[in-house]
Parts: structure tokens; sequence; C-alpha cells
């Protein structure tokens, strides 16, 4: 009888519980949504730094803004191998110059990194080349915080390094307030939080 009474109440527990969580979906998935996310906003830096990626062209489109509106005077632009023998950073000043945006704005940064942390590596060396003490991290809204941890992570590892602040740039896809709602918006924020989770185990 106790038994029975006890795997009642669990169940209407959990049946009040779903409802709830239903009921109050709005909220807490974009909750999850925020959590992705870390946006310092522009700011005066020696140089911005566009991360690879983003084959939208949002995230260079917005290093670019920043050179217009006098932040930066420079992009460095990372690229690894892309499609078709097209290095990712070449594909993208072409995609620049077709905007108009002149030529001179940009460095490419060319690479082999596979992973943000790869990338991060490469990114910094090329920064400590170039005596850079500033520089402003451009990229995916939804990828802003998981970068910005690994970028801090790599700075302190290295006992130190340029000063860093990130810039969220929008995508078509994602948006923390509604991103469950789209198909590919989902997919964006299951990749992302894999990779955020995993990245914890340092995979």
């Amino acid at each position: 009888m106790l038994a029975r009474s006890f795997r009642f109440k669990f169940a209407l527990f959990l049946l009040l519980l779903g409802t709830a969580l239903f009921l109050a979906r709005d909220l807490w998935l974009s909750a999850l949504g925020a959590a992705l996310v870390h946006d310092d906003g522009a700011g005066n830096a020696e140089i911005a730094v566009v991360l690879a990626g983003d084959y939208a062209g949002d995230r260079l489109t917005k290093g670019a803004e920043l050179v217009k509106q006098g932040y930066v005077p420079r992009v460095l632009v990372s690229g690894p191998p892309g499609f078709y023998g097209v290095n990712e950073a070449d594909a993208a000043l072409r995609f620049a110059i077709g905007k108009g945006y002149p030529a001179e704005w940009f460095i490419p940064l060319r690479h082999t990194a596979l992973s943000t942390r790869e990338e991060a590596a490469v990114v910094l060396d090329a920064l400590k080349q170039r005596n850079i003490r500033s520089f402003l991290l451009v990229t995916s809204d939804y990828h802003t915080a998981r970068a910005r941890r690994i970028y801090r992570n790599a700075i302190s590892q290295r006992g130190g390094g340029p000063d860093l602040r990130v810039v969220a740039s929008g995508d078509r896809f994602f948006s923390a307030a509604n991103w469950w709602r789209h198909r590919e918006g989902r997919k964006t924020a299951f990749m992302e939080w894999t990779k955020t989770l995993t990245s914890v185990f340092g995979i």
C-alpha cells in the first residue's frame, strides 16, 4: 500500500514538474541561449580578430564595421583550409571586398587549426609577432562565451598576453530569445552546448 502511494505521488510530482517546465519553456530555453553569449561590446583596440567558421560573412562584416567606426585600424582574418582548395581567409577577403570594404583593412591569417582551441594558439602567436597589446575578438554571438573562456585560458597559460575584448556578431539562425523555434537554431544551440560541455573535459 505504501509502495503504491509512493509511486502515485512520484508520478504526480513528475507530471507537475513536466507541466511547469512546459509552461515556463520560453524562460528556461532563452536562459540556455543567453548562457552561450558574452558580448563586451565594441571598444578601441589595436586590431580586431575575426574567427573562422562563419560562412555567411556576419563575423567578417562585423569586423569591417569596427574599422569603419574607428574602433580598430585593421582586421586579422582567421582562416583554415576551406572548400575546394580555397582557404577560408582568402574567401572571406573576396567577400569583404565585394561588399565594398577596402582590401587594406584586412590581414589574412592562414592556418590548419581545426578547433577554437587550436585556432587560439595560432592567433595569439600572430598577435605576439605583431606586438599587439589589445584586440577585439569577433565571433558569432552563440560562440562568444566559449571562445572567451578558451582565449582567456590560453593567455593565462602563456603567463599573460594582450588585453581581450569580445564582440558578438549576429547569426541568421541563432537568437538567444527564440533559437528553439527554428530547426537551424536548435542545431546551432545543440552543437555549441555539446562543444561547451565536452571542452570541460579537454575534448
